[in-house]
């Protein structure tokens, strides 16, 4: 059995599996609603969903379309199932997948960069549960006995993180690291509604970054 197959028998177990967990999870996501209007007799009454739904599509629908396709070429077709199921992708599953294909020096969007990026988003994800089912069931406690000064720390941890993420895709490519450091601190600071920003700067770094390959091979 040549590579081609394996991983065409791999991408197809991994639909399979990846939809079931999917819709599984969507299930299991409405038992609390469900449970609260028809067992507790707190439904608020379908013009309310549905206003409060259209509401919020109004916002984030693109986000919808537009984050699957940001993450496709480094999470692949089964880090994407797992990334969309256990949440977290910015801060956890991406920057997994992007470390663990680093460490074993293998290119996103190839067959051997989805199965390592695979491996570590699940690694993390793993590790992400045996940490976060201890700290949900003893959270309040747990802050109680944390110094303020380190409680006074967490506000950066996420920015840190995007930041690790930017340098050690930028020493790939420094140029590119810079032009979307310019272009997201430019970005940040004009008036565009933030809901749009982030979709903004990714256009914008798309577009030259084409416009400087074109160039260079034209030279």
């Amino acid at each position: 059995m040549n590579n081609s197959n394996t991983m065409a028998e791999f991408h197809t177990s991994a639909h399979l599996w990846g939809r079931v967990t999917l819709g599984l999870g969507i299930l299991i996501s409405y038992a609390l609603p469900l449970y609260l209007s028809y067992a507790m007799g707190y439904h608020p009454g379908f013009d309310l969903i549905f206003q409060s739904f259209l509401a919020y599509a109004a916002v984030i629908a693109f986000v919808w379309v537009l984050e699957p396709l940001m993450y496709f070429a480094i999470l692949g077709v089964s880090g994407t199932y797992i990334a969309f199921f256990t949440g977290n992708i910015s801060n956890m599953c991406l920057p997994s997948a992007a470390a663990s294909q680093e460490a074993l020096k293998v290119e996103p969007g190839t067959e051997r960069g989805e199965v390592v990026g695979t491996l570590g988003i699940s690694a993390a994800s793993l590790v992400n549960k045996l940490i976060l089912v201890p700290i949900i069931l003893l959270g309040l406690w747990l802050l109680t006995v944390i110094p303020p000064s380190i409680q006074e720390v967490f506000p950066y941890v996420l920015p840190a993180i995007f930041g690790a993420v930017l340098a050690q895709f930028s020493l790939k490519r420094p140029v590119y690291g810079l032009l979307a450091l310019i272009v997201g601190a430019l970005v940040n600071i004009s008036p565009i509604p933030l809901v749009f920003k982030n979709l903004v700067v990714i256009l914008i770094v798309v577009f030259l970054g084409f416009q400087l390959e074109k160039r260079k091979k034209s030279e």
